[in-house]
């Protein structure tokens, strides 16, 4: 199965082989939002939420899913993250929430993974906090934004 870097010679599932790599800085950054409406943006917004403080519940969570993306995608390397940040936007015209993951590491391989389920779980941990007040609500457009560092080089998502 030559070309297809985590199957093996019998077209089994295997991890890639990263022990004679040299580690490089790595830099990803992901995105994706969340529309939860008028009402909920408003208590967001505010910081009512019966629950509590949801932006600050969802950068930790954000940060502490980015940290465990290993123990969740089968076939990732768990990677040492020198950074994680999770960054928080209101889109106002469009009752969303935007979160921002970026992940870093000194590593053999990248934090693509690493930044977009920081992404997906600090969305997650949102929705969990929101949903008492309503249930309408959609994440969405979670995509991998940019990336520095590795043998593909750097990516830079197009419109």
């Amino acid at each position: 199965m030559e070309g297809f870097s985590h199957l093996d010679q019998r077209g089994r599932a295997k991890m890639v082989d990263v022990g004679g790599k040299e580690p490089t800085f790595r830099e990803a950054v992901a995105t994706g939002r969340i529309i939860v409406g008028a009402k909920v943006m408003a208590l967001l917004q505010e910081q009512k939420l019966p629950k509590g403080d949801a932006l600050a519940v969802a950068r930790i969570a954000g940060i502490m899913g980015a940290k465990k993306t290993s123990e969740l995608i089968p076939l990732c390397h768990p990677l040492p993250l020198t950074n994680c940040e999770i960054e928080i936007f209101f889109e106002e015209e469009r009752c969303a929430v935007r979160v921002e993951c970026r992940a870093a590491a000194h590593a053999p391989t990248g934090v693509e993974m690493e930044a977009l389920t920081g992404v997906q779980v600090a969305l997650l941990a949102l929705y969990d906090m929101c949903k008492g007040i309503s249930k309408n609500m959609v994440i969405e457009n979670v995509h991998l934004v940019s990336k520095k560092g590795g043998k593909s080089g750097d990516f830079l998502w197009e419109k």
